[in-house]
């Protein structure tokens, strides 16, 4: 390994692969008390969907946080699967509408994305993803859009925003994901939406 390694990358790698296979296994554990019928009730649905949104949160992490690799391919189905995993814990509602296997290099920046939005709809909303040839196009859309400047600035200029907190870090990540794929990252806000496009 050289100098250069991303160890941060390499990291996030390592933990959303190790915790990946237990917190599915309690999963499919669930299933089969489940199917026996022995526990029932609003007790087991709170476990049972707080795994799987354990699960989807941990796929997404594995994407967003990960080794990227332009080499590696992630399908359709395994992006709605991690999107619809998602989705009844998230008071953002998510239309995924490109079509077919991508990069996971461009996911893990539309992923990045789709984070920074979330914590810019506190009160909820939609994004909208789609791709037209190469240009991706990320519109997030709420009645009240909370954008904090200090981070959506630097972004909208391609740098790293400055003190970032722990809860913020996908703000630093975008920029940089953009910088490793030579993208042009744009970012268009208005009093009710958030645009990106790479």
């Amino acid at each position: 390994m050289s100098h250069n390694t991303d160890f941060a990358a390499l990291v996030g790698s390592r933990i959303c692969h190790d915790l990946i296979s237990p917190v599915g296994a309690i999963g499919n554990g669930l299933e089969l008390i489940g199917l026996t019928g022995d526990a029932k009730g609003p007790e087991m649905e709170m476990i049972s969907d707080s795994v799987n949104n354990a699960n989807a949160r941990i796929r997404l992490f594995r994407v967003a946080f990960g080794q990227p690799s332009d080499a590696q391919m992630v399908g359709e189905a395994e992006i709605q699967s991690i999107i619809q995993g998602l989705a009844p814990s998230s008071r953002v509602s998510t239309y995924w509408e490109v079509e077919g296997a991508v990069s996971r290099s461009e996911l893990r920046l539309a992923f990045l994305a789709m984070m920074c939005f979330d914590t810019s709809m506190p009160f909820g909303g939609t994004v909208t993803v789609t791709k037209e040839g190469d240009k991706w196009l990320l519109l997030a859309e709420t009645e009240k859009l909370r954008a904090d400047t200090a981070l959506w600035d630097p972004v909208s200029k391609g740098d790293i925003p400055a003190d970032l907190a722990p809860a913020q870090v996908q703000f630093g990540l975008l920029p940089q994901g953009a910088g490793l794929l030579e993208r042009d990252l744009s970012v268009q806000i208005t009093d009710v939406s958030l645009e990106v496009t790479f």
